[in-house]
């Protein structure tokens, strides 16, 4: 039985220093590695930056992608965030053709029921901001698309392991020593 070809969410902490996401990325792409989304910022800790990718494939494709993250130096620490209960969010900043009036108002009334934000106003166009799961985010830009999209820019996934399961995996981590340290 073949395993199916699905999204997983990856999350890797590691050294904030130049050149870690070209090196990441060139590696992947030479392994033939399709990155579906990537995010990267830096986390609580200034020597630390928190790399999210998706990759599409199944769980040999997740393996290997897991097993070539760790083996680079820069690399901290790798987890598999789709296996386990967490939150995932995308950003979306989208402007929109719009008059006067009912077209504007159509549109105010569609970013309230997804929860965005109108963020700027021009004479023919809106601004709107708005944040969640890719699947929500997806239905606003399809809900707008009739107005007329002008301008559209999304961020790469970001993504967190719920507190619940962190307590778990920290408890399992105990036993084994880090790979790196910063």
């Amino acid at each position: 039985m073949s395993n199916p070809i699905q999204r997983h969410v990856l999350s890797a902490l590691v050294q904030n220093v130049p050149g870690v996401l070209a090196h990441i990325s060139g590696m992947l792409a030479s392994r033939g590695f399709n990155i579906d989304s990537l995010a990267v910022g830096e986390t609580e800790d200034t020597r630390l930056s928190r790399m999210t990718f998706v990759v599409v494939g199944d769980d040999r494709v997740l393996e290997q992608v897991r097993k070539q993250l760790e083996k680079i130096v820069t690399v901290v620490r790798v987890i598999d965030v789709s296996a386990q209960d967490h939150v995932e969010r995308d950003l979306l900043l989208v402007r929109v053709k719009c008059s006067q009036g009912g077209t504007r108002a159509e549109l105010r009334e569609l970013a309230d029921i997804f929860r965005g934000k109108i963020v700027d106003v021009g004479p023919e166009e809106l601004m709107i901001e708005m944040s969640g799961r890719e699947n929500k985010v997806q239905a606003f830009i399809e809900r707008i698309r009739p107005y007329g999209i002008t301008e559209l820019v999304r961020t790469g996934r970001i993504a967190m392991v719920r507190s619940d399961c962190l307590s778990a995996e920290k408890s399992d981590s105990k036993a084994q020593p880090s790979r790196a340290t910063v």
